[in-house]
């Protein structure tokens, strides 16, 4: 009893953030419709079956999303375009730090994890205030005579989408780069 009682605290963790919403995905799988929200909208978790639930995953086969261009061409190509732009800056930069930095390594390492004190979220939310139609990067370039009118970055551009992903996940790129650019040893580059 005693060791259960110690336990209870992350079962109950558990099963409320990892088994119920995973409950609901399997059921949303199944295919199961709420009668509140109509067909195809909702489902009744509690009367998800397997035997549904299998049906349903074989009508999602994969020739059904290839079909589909939009998951082939536009998501695929934001997402490799994100990661090249990615790769560019944050090749030189962790190489700069492992071979270059001296002894100012340790504050270069501070900065890139610097990003990681602040929230992925808010470190995106920050972004609305630049990127809204009458935010800073479109005053700058109104008073530089770049631009008519203000832009609707915001509005699903694809642009705003790949610096978006460039500027959340670039920290991680560095620092998994340093930890393998650091170990390599110069004598081995020399030679």
């Amino acid at each position: 009893m005693f060791w259960a009682a110690l336990a209870a605290p992350g079962i109950i963790w558990l099963a409320l953030l990892f088994v119920v919403p995973f409950y609901a995905i399997l059921a949303i799988a199944g295919g199961q419709v709420d009668r509140c929200s109509g067909p195809g909208r909702g489902v009744e978790p509690a009367a998800l079956e397997l035997g549904q639930l299998l049906r349903g995953m074989a009508r999602r086969d994969r020739r059904v999303v290839l079909r589909r261009p939009d998951h082939r061409s536009g998501r695929s190509s934001t997402s490799a375009l994100a990661s090249l732009i990615s790769l560019l800056i944050a090749y030189p930069a962790a190489y700069f730090v492992a071979r270059f930095a001296g002894h100012r390594k340790g504050l270069f390492l501070i900065l890139l994890i610097a990003p990681f004190w602040i929230s992925y979220m808010m470190r995106m939310l920050a972004w609305i205030d630049l990127l809204q139609t009458n935010g800073y990067v479109n005053k700058a370039l109104s008073l530089l005579h770049l631009i008519g009118q203000p832009v609707n970055w915001l509005g699903g551009l694809g642009f705003t989408v790949v610096l978006g992903l460039v500027y959340g996940y670039i920290p991680y790129l560095i620092l998994v780069l340093y930890a393998g650019l650091d170990r390599i040893d110069p004598r081995m580059i020399e030679a």
